[in-house]
């Protein structure tokens, strides 16, 4: 498969409406789901078609085919606080492992740290004491961090999109004029956001990933149009509107590091901790780490996971293996942090509300060991690219195999 990467710039409110079911009130999302970006570029081509659909055409392979195309959640990547405007091509989910101080939280230096905890509460459970750490900077407690990050050059970044209300007057459709008591309020993602005096455009990255035949044809549309695609509601009341630039496809197993290194990388801080455990707490009642490969799972997006046709927000042994396609009776899972929530939505297509899915929330972290890496490098490798559980195709189930955060300790805190 292809990797279309893209940059959304917001030219106007954008109205990525999360609704919650049972609730009235239909709250904005803090990034741009990969479905509304699918549903956009869906909408588009079927208003300009002068021909039915059918199962032979481009149409049918980007979206109803067996292999249809993967449109990623986008996530605000305008870095912060920078005197000048940088726009980072690839941000990531914080695990849910990271914390930082209560008081003070966030990256240095304007925070008093950030740190994964991940490798330290497997050691502390296989030496069998309590972990329960501290801000590294004053001591003091410590809560979970969330949110979308990216690093350059070492330093690592906060991303986020603010929101606010917009009021709305409802229309007499039978007069054409406004409505006496009738107010309404949207909760839109702001289109501009301020660096030192100046209003700079809110800039979005995802990425779109399309069979190799038909990439080149899905970058030149989009590029064509690059005004044309309305994201979210209310596009008759001026929301939506963005300029969406599509860049060449590369190959989508050509990002680095590969899963390989991230592996290795992982496994050698782990056996390091682990020692520096040893050295303070004597011998472990078992050698955890004799023998077998760790590694994590980490969802970069909202993902639907089923076992046994039951809904759940814990990826096991058995659904990894289903998964991946990996047939190992050695795979253990050792700690799963993750939350769940509900979602629905609209299918403008059918005219109808979506099903109320379970999901399980983006930055959910799974930590497996194996005896048998050689079978699990590849396989992983794909899992990156085509994502787990249901909807993929939407941007659902999106992972990331030992996110580089995981290596971030208490002492070494960003």
């Amino acid at each position: 498969m292809k990797r279309i990467n893209l940059e959304i710039k917001a030219l106007s409110p954008l109205a990525i409406g999360r609704q919650k079911p049972g609730g009235s009130i239909s709250e904005a999302e803090s990034y741009i789901p990969g479905t509304v970006i699918r549903g956009a570029v869906a909408a588009y081509i079927l208003k300009r078609a002068t021909t039915p659909i059918t199962a032979s055409d481009n149409f049918h392979s980007l979206f109803l085919g067996d292999n249809p195309a993967i449109f990623q959640n986008a996530y605000p990547a305008t870095i912060e606080g920078d005197k000048q405007t940088r726009i980072q091509p690839q941000v990531k989910v914080i695990p849910a492992t990271v914390l930082s101080s209560k008081t003070k939280s966030g990256f240095k230096p304007k925070g008093n740290g950030v740190f994964d905890t991940l490798i330290d509460r497997f050691c502390a459970e296989g030496y069998s004491h309590l972990y329960d750490p501290n801000c590294p900077k004053d001591g003091g407690r410590v809560d979970a961090f969330t949110g979308f990050y990216s690093e350059l050059n070492g330093k690592y970044y906060s991303h986020s999109a603010t929101t606010r209300l917009l009021t709305r007057v409802g229309i007499n459709r039978r007069r054409a004029t406004s409505e006496e008591r009738v107010l309404y309020s949207i909760e839109v993602l702001n289109e501009s956001q301020t660096q030192g005096k100046k209003e700079k455009p809110v800039v979005y990255t995802s990425a779109i990933l399309v069979a190799d035949e038909l990439a080149d044809s899905l970058q030149t549309f989009i590029n064509n149009h690059q005004e044309d695609l309305r994201l979210g509601g209310a596009s008759s009341r001026g929301l939506g509107r963005v300029k969406i630039t599509a860049k060449s496809p590369i190959e989508a197993k050509t990002v680095k590091p590969l899963v390989e290194d991230r592996i290795n990388s992982f496994q050698r801080k782990l056996h390091n901790r682990w020692d520096e455990w040893k050295k303070i707490y004597n011998q472990p009642l078992e050698d955890l780490l004799e023998n077998r490969i760790y590694f994590t799972i980490d969802l970069q997006s909202d993902a639907i996971l089923r076992e046994n046709w039951r809904r759940t927000t814990v990826i096991s042994e058995d659904m990894l293996r289903q998964f991946a396609g990996v047939i190992d009776s050695s795979l253990k899972l050792h700690g799963a942090y993750s939350s769940y929530d509900y979602l629905s939505g609209w299918n403008s297509a059918w005219g109808l509300m979506k099903d109320v899915e379970l999901i399980t929330n983006k930055g959910g972290v799974y930590l497996f060991s194996t005896n048998q890496p050689n079978l699990w490098m590849e396989k992983l490798q794909d899992l990156e690219v085509n994502g787990v559980g249901d909807r993929t195709s939407e941007g659902f189930g999106q992972i990331q195999v030992c996110n580089e955060f995981h290596l971030i300790l208490r002492e070494e805190a960003k």
